[in-house]
C-alpha cells in the first residue's frame, strides 16, 4: 500500500496550509532517547512549551493496547502506558484528545494499512507507533524488508507536522525463550534509528532502557509488560518528550534468589501455558477471537479527566 498517497490524499482534503511565518508544529527540546542532536526540534519557534499537543492518536499492537496491565474501567480491560500518557498529557486541559488505535496480534503492515488511515484522517498532533513486534517474535519476519515498509509509513506521518514518536525493541537478551531472535530485533532497531534520523521523528528507546532487564517488569507471559513495566516505559516516553509529569521511578522488593533448575522449570512451564497456546491460536485462529476492535476508535478525554467516565482504579498496592 502507498502510505504516502495516503497521507497526500489526507492531507489535501482535511489539513489546513499554515499560517504565514509558521513554521510547524511546536513541541519541546528533546530527551536523552531522542534521535538526533538533544538541543533539535522540528518546527520549533519560540518558547518551549510542557505540553504542546492537543490530540494523540497511538498506533500499534497489543503493547500500545496495554495487554499485561489489567484495568477494568479501560477499554478492553487493560490500561497500558499509552493511557498513562495521556493521562499526563490532558491533565487540567478539557481540549485534550486521546485515541488509541492498537488492536492485538496485528504484524506491521496490518498495523498500517488499517491505523494508518484513520490516524490521519483524525489529524494528531502528536503520534507514537510501536509495530513489528509479532512479526519478529510469531512470523520470521525479515527486518530489511520490515523496515522499508515502516519507512513509507513513517513518511506519510511526518508530513502532517505531528510529532511522532517510534519505539525499538527490547532487549530480551540471551534468554532461554526470546534469546533466538535478539539479532533480528537488533538488527530492526538500527533500521528505526536511520528512519527516526531521516524523518526528524522521536526514538522512545526501549532497547536502552536498563530496567526492562528486571523479570518484574514483565508480565508472566514474558512477551507483555506488567503494570510496573508500563510504568516504566510511560515515564520514559513522557522524559524522552521533555514533559513534566508524575510518574516517580518505582523500586520493587528484589526478587528471592533462584537455581538453574528452577528457572529451566520456569521455562518449561511458561512454554506449556502460553507459547505452544500462542502457537495454535495462529495457526488456527478461534472464531470467537475476530473481528479484534481498536481500543478508543476516537479522541476523547483520557481516563480520569474529567468527562471520560469512571476513573481508572489505583488499589492500594498497584502502580499508578
Amino acid at each position: 500500500m502507498e502510505y504516502r498517497r495516503i497521507a497526500g490524499d489526507v492531507n489535501a482534503a482535511r489539513f489546513p496550509e499554515p499560517d504565514a511565518g509558521h513554521t510547524g508544529v511546536n513541541f519541546p527540546a528533546a530527551g536523552p532517547w531522542h534521535s538526533r542532536d538533544r538541543g533539535s526540534a522540528r518546527g520549533h519557534s519560540g518558547a518551549l512549551r510542557s505540553r504542546p499537543w492537543s490530540r494523540y492518536v497511538a498506533l500499534g499492537d497489543s503493547f500500545t493496547a496495554g495487554v499485561g496491565d489489567p484495568e477494568p474501567l479501560s477499554p478492553g480491560g487493560m490500561r497500558g502506558w499509552a493511557d498513562r500518557i495521556a493521562e499526563e498529557l490532558g491533565e487540567g486541559r478539557g481540549e485534550f484528545g486521546y485515541a488509541n488505535l492498537a488492536i492485538s496480534g496485528l504484524v506491521l503492515r496490518e498495523i498500517l494499512d488499517q491505523q494508518l488511515g484513520p490516524a490521519l484522517s483524525l489529524k494528531p498532533d502528536l503520534v507514537t507507533l510501536s509495530a513489528g513486534g509479532n512479526d519478529l517474535v510469531f512470523h520470521r519476519g525479515d527486518p530489511d524488508r520490515m523496515a522499508a515498509t515502516l519507512d513509507d509509513a513513517v513518511a506519510a506521518l511526518s508530513t502532517t507536522g505531528a510529532t511522532v514518536v517510534l519505539f525499538t525493541g527490547p532487549d530480551w537478551g540471551e534468554t532461554a525463550v526470546f534469546g533466538h531472535i535478539r539479532g533480528k530485533v537488533a538488527v530492526f532497531n538500527e533500521h528505526i534509528r536511520v528512519i527516526a534520523a531521516r524523518h526528524d521523528v522521536v526514538i522512545a528507546d526501549l532497547w536502552a532502557l536498563r530496567q526492562l532487564s528486571d523479570p518484574r517488569m514483565w508480565d508472566p507471559d514474558r512477551l507483555h509488560f506488567s503494570p510496573l513495566g508500563h510504568h516504566t516505559i510511560a515515564a520514559m516516553v513522557l522524559d524522552t518528550l521533555n514533559v513534566p509529569h508524575r510518574l516517580r521511578p518505582l523500586e520493587p522488593k528484589p526478587m528471592p534468589p533462584g537455581n538453574w533448575r528452577e528457572a529451566r522449570a520456569g521455562d518449561l512451564a511458561w512454554m506449556a501455558h502460553y507459547m505452544l497456546p500462542w502457537m495454535v491460536s495462529r495457526i488456527r485462529p478461534r472464531a470467537d477471537a475476530l473481528p479484534r476492535q481498536a481500543k478508543r476508535p476516537l479522541p476523547g478525554p483520557p481516563p480520569g479527566v474529567p468527562g471520560s467516565g469512571p476513573k481508572p482504579l489505583v488499589r492500594p498496592g498497584s502502580v499508578g
